[in-house]
């Protein structure tokens, strides 16, 4: 499966979530007969960044559904509801939905903390989880406290900024990825017709956002943990403190962790869209009898 594959049809459907808000999902293959596959990007991201892991898992019989959380994307943007465990009830929503029984959850950054919040809730819900850079360590470790995090942490302003000066500079900052990959990160925001760029997702509700991930403590859920993990921590050795601090999170997420395996990708924060063929290959592979063996 690490060739890439022709596109596979995709069709965006609205679904709705927890209190009615709708989401917006892009399906793939919805009748294949594989086990299927729920993907949920990260903070201030989108469900496009997925289109190269998902055309690959669909062309190899995988149902697959990447989801807009709320907030993001074409999903509607209520004022509330980005506490995790609404969060998690929108994925239910969504299994519900499509008549699934025991999906594989895939999550990247803030997405792999909330399908790990989803696994601790409703066990019976997923087969199991993966976490692409994202998941296995408490935010709050890395701040002496919420005002550090949020002045850390807080996106730059990008509302009103030229379109095509955006676009420029993604592409430079992602030299090598592929278009597809590229092609999610601009998705990211909405191209208004003044020529200028507004993210999908608010500023304020970003803030609100960050302040639940800050809270948020995955460490205390990997002990309890009944269904198996997939780890796919993003490696990049040219900062060696921050590495260290990374590994250190991973290995014991691991070893906390009833079933895992973990695997080191080289690559940027957005493996999913750097690496789809690699990602896939991981993604499939853990839907297959011994893997977490």
């Amino acid at each position: 499966m690490s060739t890439s594959p022709a596109p596979v049809p995709a069709r965006r459907e609205t679904i709705a979530g927890t209190g009615g808000v709708n989401l917006s999902c892009i399906v793939r293959n919805r009748d294949g007969d594989a086990t299927p596959l729920l993907l949920v990007h990260g903070l201030a991201s989108n469900a496009r960044l997925w289109d190269g892991v998902a055309d690959r898992l669909a062309a190899s019989g995988h149902p697959v559904v990447a989801v807009d959380q709320r907030g993001h994307g074409r999903s509607e943007k209520p004022g509330d509801g980005y506490d995790f465990q609404t969060l998690t009830a929108d994925l239910l929503a969504l299994v519900d939905h499509y008549g699934w029984d025991r999906p594989l959850a895939a999550g990247q950054s803030w997405g792999a903390n909330v399908v790990l919040e989803l696994a601790a809730l409703h066990p019976d819900a997923v087969s199991a989880v993966a976490l692409i850079d994202g998941g296995t360590h408490d935010l709050a470790d890395g701040f002496a406290d919420w005002p550090t995090c949020e002045a850390a942490l807080a996106p730059p302003p990008l509302d009103g900024m030229p379109a095509a000066r955006v676009e420029s500079h993604i592409r430079n900052s992602h030299p090598g990825w592929p278009e597809q990959g590229v092609e999610g990160t601009l998705a990211n925001m909405e191209f208004l017709p003044d020529g200028t760029i507004r993210p999908w997702l608010s500023r304020e509700d970003h803030m609100v956002i960050l302040r639940h991930l800050w809270e948020h403590k995955p460490s205390t859920r990997f002990a309890e943990m009944s269904v198996p993990v997939l780890i796919i921590p993003a490696r990049d050795e040219s900062n060696q403190r921050w590495m260290q601090g990374k590994r250190d999170s991973v290995e014991r997420a691991a070893k906390l962790l009833p079933r895992s395996v973990v695997h080191w990708i080289d690559g940027d924060h957005d493996l999913h869209a750097q690496h789809p063929d690699v990602v896939a290959d991981l993604l499939d592979a853990a839907t297959q009898p011994g893997f977490f063996s």
